[in-house]
Formats: structure tokens, C-alpha cells, sequence
């Protein structure tokens, strides 16, 4: 199994180039699309708990979430406490499921 990263500044393709490994059928991890998704689902009462009040209608509010832990290092801090395992374990059971189906 071959693991390539995509990283770069804002603008430099990443979502593109993204998009031309999905329509090959290559399995793409998206980090941000992850984290969206946490935020409206597995995330949201964990979050809501140490963040009350940034959860809306259901689902985090990314900016109300933004404006409670963006300049406070220890609020950034607990919300990556919470989000990161979540998003390795994402990002694993991709790469077992493709391993698996690269040898089933």
C-alpha cells in the first residue's frame, strides 16, 4: 500500500487534486472533511460538554466554537484532546479497510 499526504497553503490545489485521486477510485482521507463531520455527529455532545452552548440546532457552530477557543491556548488544547483521537480513528479504520480489501 502506497500513503501519500497532501498539504500546502490555501489555494494551492490540495481539494483538486483530491478530487482527481477520488474519480481513479483512490481512497482520499480529508482531515477537514472529518472534522466537519465529527461536529455533526460523534463530536457534538463531547464538545457541547466542555464548550456549553456551541452546540446549535444539533450540530457544533463552527464559529461560535471558533470565537470560545481561537487566542486561549488551553481551550485549543482540550478541543484537540477531544477531536485528534477521533480523527486517527477515522483515519485508521480507512487504511484497515483498504489494506483489507487490497488482500481480501
Amino acid at each position: 500500500m502506497i500513503l501519500l499526504g497532501l498539504t500546502g497553503s490555501i489555494g494551492m490545489g490540495k481539494t483538486t487534486t483530491a478530487a482527481i485521486f477520488r474519480e481513479f477510485g483512490v481512497p482520499v482521507f480529508d482531515a477537514d472533511r472529518c472534522v466537519h463531520d465529527l461536529y455533526q455527529g460523534p463530536a457534538v455532545d463531547r464538545v457541547e460538554s466542555i464548550f456549553p452552548g456551541v452546540k446549535i440546532n444539533g450540530t457544533i457552530d463552527r464559529i461560535v466554537l471558533g470565537k470560545r477557543v481561537f487566542g486561549d491556548e488551553h481551550a485549543i488544547m482540550r478541543l484537540e484532546s477531544i477531536i485528534h483521537p477521533m480523527i486517527d480513528q477515522k483515519k485508521k479504520n480507512l487504511l484497515v479497510s483498504n489494506n483489507q480489501a487490497d488482500h481480501g
